[in-house]
């Protein structure tokens, strides 16, 4: 989870650096008066929108719509313990059997591939719940309007 956070924002750095330093980089060649460097509050708020691409400005919701984050941070709540309901259910009493018995390739092959069907849920109540509940959640309490999460 840590390098994932940490892989963000290195993207995030690497995008505000990328739109900002031309920028300033042609009013010192112009030698112009004013230098448009981006207020703190506007990188602050580019750290937490769900976005990688840095501008000045995004598109703001006038309001915030509490109900509509209670119901996406119950939804992840929801999928993390449905993961965990299948993790349990279908996927530790395939391993917990094979601990038990001498190790053979056969009874490690049938482990991993009964467990397939669980991971691949798994991996979608993930995509569910972060891509999905998780960052239109935090789109909403940031007012972000852009919710093109998906394209």
């Amino acid at each position: 989870l840590l390098l994932v956070l940490q892989v963000r924002l290195v993207m995030k750095a690497h995008s505000f650096i990328r739109e900002n330093v031309p920028r300033v980089l042609s009013s010192v060649k112009d030698k112009s008066s004013t230098v448009h460097i981006p207020r703190i509050s506007q990188y602050l708020y580019f750290l937490f929108a769900p976005t990688l691409i840095y501008r000045d400005n995004y598109p703001r919701n006038p309001t915030i719509r509490w109900g509509y984050v209670a119901t996406k941070f119950a939804q992840v709540l929801g999928s993390l313990f449905y993961a965990y309901y299948i993790f349990v259910r279908l996927c530790i009493p395939q391993f917990r059997n094979s601990s038990q018995e001498a190790f053979n390739l056969r009874g490690l092959v049938l482990c991993i591939f009964n467990s397939i069907l669980p991971g691949v849920l798994i991996l979608f109540l993930v995509f569910f719940a972060f891509l999905h509940c998780w960052l239109n959640a935090f789109a909403e309490m940031l007012r972000f309007a852009d919710r093109m999460f998906y394209k």
